[in-house]
């Protein structure tokens, strides 16, 4: 029996967790303002992120969770990226190439859990899109308040370190961005 020359691990669905998160920007527009959620027992500040329901896709995941839990509106944010997701219906072979305007995941983050298994975190961007914040829309178990902050503030004040990593690269991604469309 041959073996994959590649690392493989194999996970039940009982042992994976599929989830989205994304970084909320206040605006495309400079000065670029993150949103954070400041866990009131805990007191950390964290992303908004959050468990993929059943037969959700995860985009739809990270918009749904970015807004029940910091209680404003949003929607994808394209980014020009490199990413590996093939184009639909195209029979190319596996490589990196750049894509202007993508909603494609940027980051994916592994997290192992103590049961032996991992939680997949999918990360995309969002903005806002309305000024007002809704009440009532985060669920019973939880207890976030949320802020924009500047962008060096929010990579200060970050609790972990994982946060500030995704961050930062949103953030550079969306300056990226907004550079190329300036240029048209």
């Amino acid at each position: 029996m041959a073996l994959s020359k590649y690392p493989t691990e194999q996970f039940p669905s009982s042992h994976f967790l599929i989830c989205g998160g994304s970084i909320l920007f206040a605006s495309t527009r400079a000065p670029l303002q993150v949103c954070l959620l400041h866990h009131n027992v805990r007191d950390e500040w964290l992303l908004p992120k959050g468990r993929k329901d059943r037969g959700e896709d995860v985009p739809a995941t990270a918009a749904r969770e970015t807004f029940e839990e910091t209680g404003y509106p949003c929607r994808l944010l394209p980014l020009d990226l490199v990413t590996r997701a093939p184009e639909a219906g195209s029979q190319t072979k596996d490589a990196a190439a750049p894509v202007p305007a993508s909603e494609e995941p940027f980051l994916l983050t592994l997290r192992r859990t103590e049961n032996g298994g991992v939680k997949f975190i999918w990360w995309f961007a969002t903005v806002r899109t309305a000024e007002d914040k809704l009440e009532g829309t985060q669920t019973a178990v939880e207890s976030f308040e949320s802020r924009f902050f500047p962008v060096d503030e929010a990579l200060r004040l970050a609790t972990f370190q994982t946060d500030r990593d995704v961050i930062a690269r949103a953030v550079e991604l969306v300056r990226e961005t907004a550079e190329v469309y300036s240029k048209c």
